[in-house]
């Protein structure tokens, strides 16, 4: 028994760590945000601690329901770094909007724990659990500032949505068990390895249901056309929920999109590919021209979160092990990218007031030049531009998709980040060439300025130490394809 648990551990310390500083915050009567948060922190540090600890072998346990790998390792790396980072930022803007309370990075934990769970899962069951666990603490952190209608109307969104694409994902893969017998990654696997090498194609049954599986999936990762949730959370949500929600769900999910279509689905890859293909399309083109008529900086935010899912979805329809280097890639610089921006988003107060618009960055340059420095790279190295870590993203997922064939897409995809850079400059001229309409308060804090300070140092170094992150991300994708690896 106990050796079966030992793959289990970070999720586990999570799961009582969690409890306990429930209890905690439950039994404390004064207000205690600041100390369980910074307990939070500690109890992710350790977990990345734990995680790397487990090495890069493939351990099971739970009857082969949970996988531990090299994949799901790094996975789980840029989570906790995600989450350690959203509650950090979180920290000032709880006290400053006097919304203080412990339940909020306890929340974020058990979200977490959820996402944890989501990227070692080998059986749809397991997957169906820590989605859920993940989900309902999102659908309570969207609607956290209660005394706010547009975020209780976020939350209650996100939640009637999401409700729906669980419930498709359910069906999905109802019919996968009843067509193919089991819910196993692995057992999934043989029946369509077996099915392939006898030449028969899959029934119409299974293709409904990778459908399905696909459809609840995309809803997670906000893919085009299941993005309509995103935009209204983003701009509902407070603030720091929302760069929590930009970052952490967003590669647990998509990590958990690339096992899924590698694993079990791997030899449909010719039956899903051009839907992957589809779904990356559009995310991008919708990303790229939504988002150049936006005002509030959350909601332009939400649509060029849009427009990266559908790059990173270009290195999935590759369904290489070059692609999934790619995903892994992107995603690690997107996490800093986004943290970045957002921890901007966060120090944007007039008179102590948090302000959203585009416009409130007029003449940024001026009056906190180091600040507007920050998101120029920022918005830089989103657009693409060379030399920074933004466009290293890009180039390894149109490298893959050309690698792999798909020359249409890799064009396409060219020319929607080539639209979307309209919108990242823009900011940038408004920071630099616009007068300051109202100056923004200079004290960002520590925690904000660390934050920044780090997204910089990564957006600004990785063209110049590639190392650490390529050689990781290929170790991890290539567990993922054992034949080719």
């Amino acid at each position: 028994m106990i050796p079966d648990l030992v793959p289990a551990l970070p999720e586990l310390f999570v799961a009582v760590a969690g409890l306990a500083l429930l209890m905690l915050g439950v039994f404390r009567k004064e207000d205690n945000t600041g100390p369980v948060s910074v307990m939070v922190i500690l109890v992710l540090a350790a977990a990345m601690v734990l995680v790397s600890g487990l090495g890069g072998d493939r351990l099971t346990a739970f009857d082969g329901m949970f996988v531990v790998d090299r994949f799901s390792g790094f996975a789980k790396a840029l989570i906790l770094l995600a989450s350690a980072f959203s509650v950090a930022m979180s920290l000032s803007y709880l006290v400053k909007e006097k919304i203080g309370k412990f339940e909020y990075p306890v929340l974020v934990l058990f979200a977490t724990l959820g996402m944890m769970m989501m990227v070692s899962a080998n059986d749809f069951m397991s997957l169906y659990l820590g989605l859920e666990l993940q989900s309902l603490s999102l659908y309570v952190l969207a609607a956290y500032n209660r005394d706010n209608l547009k975020s209780t109307e976020a939350g209650l969104k996100y939640f009637v949505l999401g409700s729906l694409a669980s419930g498709m994902l359910l069906y999905g893969v109802s019919l996968l068990y009843g067509f193919a017998g089991t819910t196993s990654f692995d057992g999934l696997a043989q029946v369509f390895a077996a099915g392939e090498s006898h030449h028969v194609k899959p029934g119409i049954g299974i293709i409904a249901g990778l459908v399905f599986v696909v459809a609840g999936l995309s809803f997670k990762i906000s893919a085009v056309p299941f993005h309509m949730w995103a935009p209204d959370v983003y701009e509902g949500a407070p603030t720091p929920v929302t760069s929590f929600f930009a970052v952490a769900p967003k590669i647990a999910a998509l990590c958990l999109f690339v096992r899924v279509m590698t694993g079990p689905f791997a030899d449909l890859a010719d039956q899903w590919r051009q839907v992957v293909s589809f779904i990356a399309f559009a995310s991008m083109f919708v990303g790229a021209f939504a988002a150049i008529v936006q005002t509030n900086i959350k909601r332009l935010l939400a649509y060029s979160s849009i427009g990266h899912v559908g790059f990173v979805l270009v290195g999935v329809a590759a369904n290489s092990v070059l692609g999934v280097q790619g995903v892994l890639i992107y995603l690690a610089i997107y996490l800093f990218m986004n943290v970045g921006a957002f921890a901007v988003i966060l120090s944007m107060r007039q008179k102590g007031r948090l302000v959203e618009g585009v416009s409130d960055l007029a003449g940024l340059s001026k009056t906190n030049p180091v600040m507007a420095f920050i998101m120029a790279m920022l918005m830089f190295s989103m657009a693409g531009i060379p030399p920074l870590a933004g466009f290293w993203g890009k180039f390894y997922v149109f490298m893959a998709a050309v690698e792999a064939g798909l020359f249409t897409l890799a064009i396409l995809g060219v020319l929607s980040s080539v639209v979307s850079a309209y919108y990242y400059l823009r900011i940038i001229k408004i920071m630099y060439f616009d007068e300051p309409a109202e100056v923004l308060d200079r004290p960002v804090g520590r925690s904000m300025a660390v934050v920044m300070a780090v997204s910089m140092l990564v957006v600004l170094a990785f063209t110049f130490v590639p190392a650490p992150l390529v050689t990781g991300a290929k170790a991890a994708a290539a567990i993922l394809f054992p034949v080719a690896g």
